[in-house]
């Protein structure tokens, strides 16, 4: 591997637990908004929710659309009102990604700068990332919204390494999307590292990670 001076990361399902945080926003909203279901019920209202979901990769909109339509209400919501919702309470179930503060230190102190790269709104991602107390850990935080870019967009990598004040040669990017984190940031230069969450590996991709690991501190023995 070339010699690397900075490391890009990705935040939801990379450094925050995204799993566990819309587990935990999906049984409060049910719990809030159906409190008339028995408790069988409401977990499989839940378990539909998070499907529905498909791991955030859906429109919002159109996704709380369809929850209004689909949900057994007995007192409906509007798209509006649940989007307010969820705009209201979602960041608060944020839940770190298992050794995320660990590794992040130990990158500081190996000398390493640092920087977060995510797709989302602002108001949302800076939520979260607030309530995990990651924000001091890092040079330069990229957030989609505000750039007016998204992964896998090759001018978002580039607008990351700028602020960043490193070259893609010289960044190692970790993600766990294989197209939005892996394809992306080979295409624009860097070498990666694909943290396996729920996203199976894409053949078809022209692009393959350096390395591939299933928790954050198997970091420390490549960096």
């Amino acid at each position: 591997m070339r010699m690397k001076e900075a490391l890009l990361f990705d935040l939801d399902n990379t450094l925050m637990d995204r799993d566990h945080t819309f587990r935990s926003f999906s049984t409060q909203f049910v719990k809030d908004a159906l409190g008339h279901l028995s408790e069988e019920e409401a977990q499989r209202v839940v378990e539909d929710i998070i499907v529905r979901d498909a791991d955030g990769y859906r429109d919002k909109n159109g996704f709380f659309a369809e929850l209004s339509e689909v949900l057994p209400w007995q007192t409906p919501l509007s798209a509006a009102e649940i989007r307010a919702y969820y705009d209201k309470n979602y960041a608060g179930h944020g839940a770190a990604m298992r050794h995320a503060a660990e590794i992040l230190q130990y990158s500081r102190e190996k000398g390493y700068m640092l920087g977060l790269l995510t797709n989302g709104y602002k108001e949302l991602q800076d939520g979260k990332i607030d309530l995990l107390g990651l924000r001091g850990y890092f040079k330069t935080i990229v957030i989609s919204e505000e750039a007016g870019i998204r992964k896998p967009d090759p001018a978002i990598y580039k607008l990351a390494l700028e602020r960043l004040g490193a070259s893609a040669e010289q960044t190692l990017f970790i993600g766990d999307h294989p197209v939005n984190d892996i394809w992306g940031a080979g295409k624009a230069g860097m070498d990666t590292i694909w943290l396996k969450r729920n996203h199976p590996w894409d053949e078809s991709l022209d692009v393959q990670p350096w390395r591939t690991i299933n928790e954050l501190d198997e970091l420390k023995d490549i960096i």
